[in-house]
């Protein structure tokens, strides 16, 4: 869960104290739910906004994911922007720039963007553990059937760049149905997934990437 364009790279999770009881039970079912979750897309309409433009931007795009460590998002029709995160390396291509952009995910000493780079798996959490190490849970509400989950990044790094997530679900089968950042300096940016589909079959090459002879691919964080 995320944003891509020509921004800084961003690039889920909680302390259940005084979390009422139907809420930690909630979010025991959500990620319990999780297990059974292999594959899954959705199509998206990503909404910015920022503080210097009186309206937001809006772009469509499509979202595919394997867990536990590939994903593709495109955004925009044809696509302008589109990441693709493998196993060790995450990739960002701008097709109509013809450039690609390296960054690795192994690196031994992580930064901020790794950091927020957390955030697009912790819509499909596979461990309370692991969750509770990296992210605090600031509210937890529920309206029409539909789940919010407020949270913040532990990480000191993450939070001068993040202030804020929000993850919703459906209460009836915990599939997402959009992301909320709002981030340090009042922008924000939000995904909203339509025609979600759990576990269809994906072909391994979807990321891959796919470069023409004349695009440049550069690694940002040797510059």
């Amino acid at each position: 869960m995320a944003f891509f364009g020509r921004i800084p790279l961003l690039a889920i999770l909680f302390i259940l104290s005084g979390v009422p009881a139907r809420s930690a039970d909630l979010l025991d079912k959500w990620i319990a739910a999780q297990a059974n979750l292999r594959t899954w897309t959705a199509d998206i309409v990503q909404t910015r906004s920022f503080k210097t433009l009186a309206q937001p931007l809006v772009a469509d795009g499509k979202v595919w994911i394997a867990v536990p460590d590939r994903f593709r998002w495109e955004l925009g029709q044809p696509p302008q922007t589109i990441a693709l995160r493998q196993a060790a390396e995450l990739m960002i291509v701008y097709p109509r720039l013809k450039r690609v952009e390296k960054y690795p995910l192994l690196s031994a000493h992580p930064g901020p963007w790794q950091d927020a780079l957390a955030l697009l798996e912790a819509s499909f959490p596979r461990s309370r553990t692991n969750m509770e190490a990296k992210f605090q849970i600031l509210a937890l509400t529920e309206t029409n059937g539909v789940a919010t989950l407020a949270l913040q990044p532990r990480s000191g790094a993450a939070r001068k760049f993040i202030a804020r997530l929000d993850i919703s679900f459906r209460e009836d089968d915990f599939t997402p149905v959009g992301t909320a950042l709002t981030f340090s300096d009042g922008s924000s940016l939000r995904n909203e997934f339509y025609h979600p589909v759990v576990n269809p079959p994906l072909d391994p090459q979807l990321f891959e990437v796919k470069m023409e002879p004349d695009f440049t691919t550069v690694e940002p964080l040797k510059q």
